[in-house]
């Protein structure tokens, strides 16, 4: 090999350890997102809200970050096969991502808006379902960074709890809000807070997804 080609390789792999940082970071900050935005509404926390709000600006600039080292390395590296395929999936990832990092901030808007008389059953409810999408979050970002893609399988197994606790919840909001129609507007808070994290678990199965078909060039069976 020459001591040009062991050059652009070295800076090739520099540039993909860069990529990879920033994606484990923004997977990261889109954790701690969740939990900060399930604790703020289930302790009606309105400052903690507001700082969660705030720092998915991070998360953005992270994304943009990606974007732009990406689109430099394929220009300047000139990659192939396997390795273009993860700096695709790189560039898609980081978009998903930020999306489960906006879908944590609407959580934490809606704190502000509500009295903070959140249903005991409801509370148990919505804080398993923002505790399996956290779940699932980590065992992604895990698989990611170990290339498991046993670990990205389990996601979207897990993914199915979250699915049916949603539909399980709304069920449960419409019944209490025949009962208690005074509460209505707080119930859709809560409805929509649900669904929040019912779009957070899909967007982490598409990580998931992309993980699997990175490390092994086909589609996630059953994806």
């Amino acid at each position: 090999m020459t001591t040009g080609t062991k050059h652009t390789v070295t800076a090739f792999d520099d540039d993909m350890d860069e990529i990879r940082g920033l994606i484990a970071e923004m997977g990261a900050r889109a954790e701690t997102a969740v939990i900060a935005a399930m604790k703020a509404l289930s302790g009606h926390d309105a400052e903690l809200a507001a700082t969660t709000r705030a720092e998915d600006k991070i998360i953005d600039n992270l994304e943009t970050e990606v974007e732009k080292l990406v689109v430099r390395t394929i220009a300047l590296r000139a990659p192939m096969a396997d390795d273009l395929r993860e700096l695709i999936a790189a560039l898609k990832m980081s978009a998903v991502i930020e999306r489960i990092g906006d879908y944590a901030k609407n959580i934490a808007k809606r704190v502000p808006q509500m009295d903070g008389k959140i249903p005991a059953a409801a509370t148990e409810q919505l804080d398993r379902m923002g505790e399996i999408v956290v779940e699932m979050i980590r065992t992604a970002m895990d698989a990611y960074a170990t290339r498991d893609v046993d670990l990205a399988r389990a996601v979207t197994v897990r993914d199915d709890d979250v699915d049916q606790l949603n539909k399980d919840l709304f069920v449960d909001f419409v019944a209490y809000v025949v009962k208690n129609p005074k509460n209505a507007t707080e119930v859709a808070h809560l409805l929509f807070t649900a669904k929040n994290l019912e779009r957070i678990g899909d967007h982490t199965t598409t990580v998931a997804q992309m993980i699997y078909f990175t490390e092994t060039g086909e589609n996630l069976p059953d994806a």
